[in-house]
């Protein structure tokens, strides 16, 4: 059976990513902060006939935490198949170049980007054990550079500069990520879920976290003749690579 790490993953998107890969025939350990949410989900998920799902307290925000999630976890499986770096905060809005200060990006950051790393580091050596390993970081279209930066484009939000240079910082991790593990069997990607109806977008949006899921799952089982190094976005460009 294979086996998956979800970050952020007590509801949400990230909720139905543990929900589908379960329902795939994968072991999922479901990585939230607060410890009591994260059984919550995992009984709302059995209660649903969801199994072979487990809650492990994972901080993305602190070292000690995700060296403890990675201690636990490896007490458990030799092997990590799958990481999916779904955590992810939006900080206030309206954002602006000029008025939102340095603390309100270091929170941003310490989530978004510094979290990725943190986990990714600390699980890269369970996942070089398998034969097929894949990571997806979740993203969103907004942090493309092409897109922004066509400063007419009025249908472009230009109004979240922390999150988005956040994200934008997050791709260029993937690439970095992707080109060094690039001679293995790994598969690296970003992909951005949609304008998803959670607690993230004021349950606002045009794709529900079902929905969301499903894309990024197509990137957790892609073949060895998959994408990597790779920025997707369904809903704005289909089945087209995202420009960065």
């Amino acid at each position: 059976m294979k086996t998956a790490l979800v970050t952020g993953a007590n509801k949400g998107i990230g909720f139905q990513i543990v929900k589908q890969l379960a329902e795939k025939g994968f072991f999922v350990y479901l990585g939230c902060r607060n410890p009591e949410k994260g059984l919550s989900a995992v009984e709302k998920l059995k209660a649903d006939g969801i199994e072979h799902i487990e809650a492990i307290q994972l901080d993305v925000t602190s070292q000690a935490s995700v060296d403890a999630a990675r201690e636990l976890i490896g007490t458990k499986t030799d092997t990590l198949d799958v990481l999916i770096n779904n955590a992810g905060i939006s900080g206030d809005f309206q954002q602006s170049a000029l008025a939102s200060t340095a603390d309100q990006y270091q929170l941003v950051y310490d989530t978004n980007v510094f979290g990725v790393v943190r986990v990714t580091q600390a699980f890269i050596d369970l996942l070089s054990k398998s034969a097929e390993p894949r990571i997806v970081n979740v993203s969103t279209a907004m942090a493309s550079l092409s897109q922004a930066s066509d400063l007419d484009n009025a249908n472009y939000p230009k109004r979240y500069v922390v999150y988005q240079s956040s994200k934008s910082a997050l791709n260029m991790f993937t690439v970095n990520l992707a080109f060094e593990l690039k001679d293995t069997s790994f598969k690296v990607n970003a992909v951005c879920p949609g304008w998803t109806q959670t607690d993230f977008t004021g349950n606002q949006g045009t794709s529900t976290a079902e929905e969301a899921a499903q894309r990024i799952i197509k990137y957790v089982v892609i073949d060895q003749d998959g994408p990597t190094g790779k920025f997707f976005s369904e809903e704005y460009f289909g089945e087209n690579v995202c420009p960065w």
